[in-house]
C-alpha cells in the first residue's frame, strides 16, 4: 500500500515534477537540493525542490517533518507539512525566525539541505511496513481470498482492510492467528526491498497480477517483504522485517462486506 508512484517524478504546470529521492534510499534523513520555487497559498507557505527526501502525506502514510535550510546557514526553513499535487511535493512550513536579517527568503536556483526528523520516519516505516506483512499474513492464516484494499498506517490507529468477511464466530481465533502469524515472521527477519520494474516484472514480483489502478505502460515500484508476495507502494519502509518489533493485533471488525484489521506496534506507545 502507498502513493503508487510509477516513477521517480511527473508533474505539470510551470513548477517541474519533484524527484523522490527516498524511492532509492529510504533511510537517508539528510540530502542536498535545488530550490525549485516558493509559493504562497492563502495563509501557507511551501517550498518546492528538485527533489526530495521528505515522504509526502498519502497512500496511508503520514507526512515527514523536517527542515530545508541554505547551504550558508542564513536561510532556515521548518517543515511541518508535506503533500504532493499532479507529481510537484510541496513543503509547507515557515522560516526559522533566527534567520540572518539580510536573507529575505529562499530563491529559485538556491541550493539547500534537506534534514528528515529521523524518530517520526522511523516510526511511519515500521507502521507502514507492518501493515504490508499484515497482508501476507492473511493469506498464511487462511484468509487469502480476502482481497486487500487501503490502509491506515498513522500511529492513531492503525489499520489494514480486506474486501469480504469473516464469520463472526472466527474472528477471535483468526485475531489470534494473524498476531501470532506476523510476530512469527518478524522473528524469522529478512530483507526489506524496494524495486522499480516493468509492469510485467512488478506483476511477477506480486504474484501474477497488479491492482487495476497500476497502468500498463507504467514501471511500478514494488515492496517485497522477504519471501513474501510484493504490493506497489510509494512509501517508507524499514530494511529489515525484525526492524517492525512487536505487532499487537488489538481487534478485526467485519461490516458491509469489508473487514477491518486493527493493529498497534506496543514498543512505539509513550
Amino acid at each position: 500500500m502507498g502513493v503508487p508512484g510509477t516513477s521517480h517524478s511527473c508533474g505539470d504546470g510551470a513548477l517541474p515534477p519533484t524527484n523522490l529521492a527516498y524511492f532509492d534510499d529510504m533511510r537517508k534523513l539528510h540530502s542536498n537540493a535545488i530550490v525549485a520555487g516558493v509559493i504562497t497559498e492563502g495563509e501557507r507557505l511551501a517550498v518546492v525542490l528538485d527533489q526530495t527526501i521528505l515522504h509526502p502525506q498519502g497512500g496511508g502514510q503520514p507526512f515527514d517533518t523536517g527542515s530545508i535550510e541554505a547551504v550558508d546557514g542564513t536561510i532556515k526553513f521548518c517543515v511541518t507539512d508535506v503533500r504532493t499535487k499532479s507529481g510537484v511535493v510541496y513543503h509547507y512550513g515557515n522560516y526559522h525566525e533566527n534567520r540572518v536579517m539580510e536573507a529575505t527568503g529562499f530563491e529559485p536556483g538556491h541550493e539547500v539541505k534537506i534534514s528528515v526528523d529521523g524518530a517520526r520516519r522511523t516510526l511511519n516505516s515500521r507502521l507502514h511496513s507492518a501493515g504490508h506483512l499484515l497482508d501476507a499474513c492473511m493469506s498464511n492464516i487462511g484468509l487469502g481470498s480476502l482481497e486487500p484494499g487501503k490502509g491506515y498506517h498513522f500511529p492513531d490507529g492503525p489499520f489494514v482492510e480486506y474486501k469480504g468477511t469473516i464469520p463472526s464466530s472466527d474472528l477471535e481465533n483468526k485475531r489470534d492467528a494473524l498476531e501470532s502469524e506476523a510476530n512469527h515472521l518478524i522473528a524469522l527477519g529478512g530483507q526489506v526491498r524496494a524495486t522499480v520494474a516493468s509492469y510485467s516484472e512488478a506483476a511477477a514480483l506480486c504474484g501474477g497480477r497488479l491492482p487495476d489502478y497500476i497502468a500498463k505502460e507504467s514501471c511500478p515500484r514494488i515492496i517485497c517483504l522477504g519471501e513474501n508476495l510484493g504490493c506497489p507502494c510509494g512509501g517508507t519502509h524499514v530494511l529489515a522485517i525484525s526492524e517492525i518489533g512487536e505487532i499487537k493485533v488489538s481487534q478485526i471488525r467485519v461490516r458491509k462486506g469489508v473487514t477491518k484489521v486493527y493493529y498497534n506496534l506496543p514498543k512505539s506507545e509513550a
